[in-house]
């Protein structure tokens, strides 16, 4: 398991607190049907880093940090 520093950790939970709507720029998941460009809604974060999202599209996959890119979508 990765391990990510306790400050990074915050950060990242404050940047992206559940409800923040975010867009999906990468995934190195080879099974996903996600695609650059798909939208969803933050779940939580765990506390490896992973962006757990509520994707539009019905999935519930992860974003794994330091691997995956999402962006935050302004409101």
């Amino acid at each position: 398991m990765k391990q990510i520093h306790p400050e990074m950790l915050k950060a990242l939970r404050s940047y992206y607190p559940p409800g923040t709507r975010v867009e999906l720029v990468r995934m190195e998941d080879p099974y996903t049907r996600l695609k650059p460009g798909d939208r969803g809604s933050v779940s939580f974060i765990d506390d490896t880093g992973t962006v757990f999202v509520d994707w539009d599209s019905g999935s519930r996959l992860g974003a794994v940090f330091g691997e995956d890119e999402i962006r935050k979508l302004e409101e």
